[in-house]
């Protein structure tokens, strides 16, 4: 095998650490690492949780103590640049420098304009080997999400809907007919189930408050492992109903709303002058939330459609048919994947 192979086959092991930790790394990136002595594998580790030990870290800690010695005439691998900057953590930089590696081969840089280039240079200027750009494109593939919020300042946006063949994405609902405001499902159970486990990748999940008034919906992933999104309602002048579950079942909820700021219980309100999809993507970058999945209504997803801020679009098309109804929200172009889930159709659209 050449050195050219074995990077490779090393650098996928780090994307594959990282993958690991998921949504739990956010807003940090997701990070592995290899440390390889003699074609052995002596230590690795990812960045488990936010705030927690990075990747490099978690590496040299996993070396057992008779591996010790090797560390100077090792090669690290790591998925992405290593920090050279302190923030919830010391820079790792400094720790693979006070390890003296002989090699450091890296993914990809890092976007966050505190780090990017700066580690490479650094460790060049030290004399040590560094290969760069092993697996570059998988490797920000992986951190996608962490990539658009460095680079464009905003959360990555994901929309997400169902639709009947016929184009619709609800009934219309009839305020004073209790049969006709109930939940109308066009997906299947299993694509329902899907739909969670999507939920459970991105940190937060947004909706106006007509779903909510609608549906009443938890907004959760309880039909999978993983941790639930942060709920953010778009709720200009306060009209969602109170005895509504995100109010009363505890789990964290943000409302964006024109009347006021205030916390009350699990409920935080954020006053916002404009409520715009410009306006709302600025006050999630604020938050820190590096990902959102939209899920409705159709005058919210068109919005965000309109104004060209979204990344990816999830479309399931069911195969009941409607006849009339709320039009489902329209996206120019063809879908860059299309396939078959339990008996009903994905549409997957990449911007």
């Amino acid at each position: 095998m050449t050195l050219e192979e074995k990077d490779q086959l090393y650098m996928q092991r780090c994307i594959d650490l990282a993958a690991l930790a998921g949504v739990n790394a956010s807003p940090n990136p997701m990070v592995g690492s290899v440390i390889v002595y003699n074609n052995e594998i002596i230590g690795e580790g990812y960045h488990q949780y936010f705030g927690g030990p990075h990747a490099e870290v978690n590496a040299l800690n996993s070396i057992t103590e008779q591996d010790q010695i090797h560390i100077s005439k090792s090669t690290i691998y790591v998925s992405l640049e290593p920090c050279s900057h302190t923030g919830k953590t010391p820079p790792c930089l400094d720790l693979i420098l006070k390890n003296k590696f002989k090699r450091v081969v890296i993914g990809c840089k890092d976007p966050n304009p505190l780090v990017s280039g700066r580690s490479i240079d650094k460790l060049k200027e030290a004399k040590i080997d560094v290969t760069f750009g092993v697996k570059e494109k998988e490797c920000i593939q992986l951190n996608k999400r962490f990539f658009t919020y460095q680079i464009k300042k905003r959360p990555y946006v994901i929309l997400k809907w169902a639709q009947t063949k016929d184009g619709f994405i609800d009934k219309n609902r009839d305020e004073d007919n209790q049969e006709e405001r109930k939940v109308n499902w066009i997906s299947n159970p299993d694509t329902q189930s899907l739909v969670h486990y999507w939920r459970s990748k991105e940190q937060a999940i947004l909706v106006g408050w007509k779903t909510i008034e609608h549906d009443n919906p938890s907004l959760t992933v309880r039909e999978v492992k993983g941790l639930n999104p942060l709920r953010i309602i778009i709720d200009s002048n306060l009209n969602m109903p109170k005895e509504s579950k995100v109010f009363t079942d505890g789990d964290k909820t943000i409302i964006i709303n024109k009347i006021k700021n205030e916390e009350i219980g699990n409920v935080s309100f954020i006053k916002l002058s404009q409520i715009t999809s410009q306006s709302i993507l600025n006050c999630l970058y604020e938050l820190e939330i590096s990902s959102v999945f939209i899920e409705g209504g159709s005058g919210t997803l068109q919005h965000f459609i309109l104004d060209g801020l979204w990344d990816e679009a999830r479309i399931i098309q069911g195969n009941m048919k409607f006849e009339d109804g709320i039009k489902a929200p329209k996206i120019n172009g063809i879908p860059s994947k299309t396939y078959s889930f339990s008996n009903n159709q994905l549409f997957h659209y990449f911007k």
